[in-house]
């Protein structure tokens, strides 16, 4: 094996030719905000594949994507997707724990300050992507929505802000899913099919 001196050696650098975990995370926290947004629309109620989804897919997968953000050195898609994804695994244990018995159901305000934290966490993501696509800054523009809907539905017991609430929630979380999914039909097709 060749010697590689002192000044070669700091001069290596790691080519990262790993796919792209950003549609992961797009499509794990679109398709669980559409699902999770059904239900505050009234459409469906909030049973097993809502907490399902919540744990494994928006929970789980997007941790995954998080932590291959961090090794793509996307500070951004770090914080944003491990974050959304411990996000999902707290809500679907909220809804969880006092079912087996752990603990009391929440209350009204206490829903409130659990969404209103992380309205001020969507917030600060909304301001980071002034510098980004168009697509993703609207995207966290409903989502910022979305959470003060709720946030305001749970202080007041008004249930049409839940109502509309969910639909910034399908309006955030298909978007989301065609920000995903058009990277991964761009990438496949080899040029700019969808604008993301």
């Amino acid at each position: 094996m060749e010697h590689i001196d002192e000044k070669s050696r700091n001069n290596i650098f790691l080519v990262d030719d790993t796919a792209n975990p950003a549609p992961l995370g797009l499509c794990a926290f679109g398709m669980t905000t559409i699902l999770l947004s059904l239900h505050n629309a009234g459409i469906t109620a909030i049973g097993s594949p809502i907490l399902s989804m919540a744990l494994f897919y928006g929970g789980i997968a997007q941790v995954i994507a998080g932590i291959l953000e961090w090794k793509k050195n996307n500070t951004f898609g770090m914080v944003t997707f491990g974050s959304f994804g411990f996000f999902w695994i707290s809500f679907a244990f909220i809804l969880l724990l006092p079912k087996i018995g752990l603990t009391g159901a929440p209350t009204n305000p206490e829903l409130a300050a659990f969404l209103g934290v992380w309205g001020l966490f969507a917030f600060g993501l909304f301001v980071c992507s002034f510098r980004m696509h168009r697509v993703l800054q609207v995207t966290l523009f409903f989502v910022v929505v979305l959470v003060a809907l709720l946030v305001a539905g749970e202080l007041t017991g008004i249930s049409m802000l839940g109502t509309l609430g969910g639909g910034a929630g399908l309006i955030a979380g298909l978007l989301a899913l065609y920000i995903g999914m058009g990277q991964v039909i761009n990438e496949v097709y080899g040029k700019k099919i969808f604008p993301v």
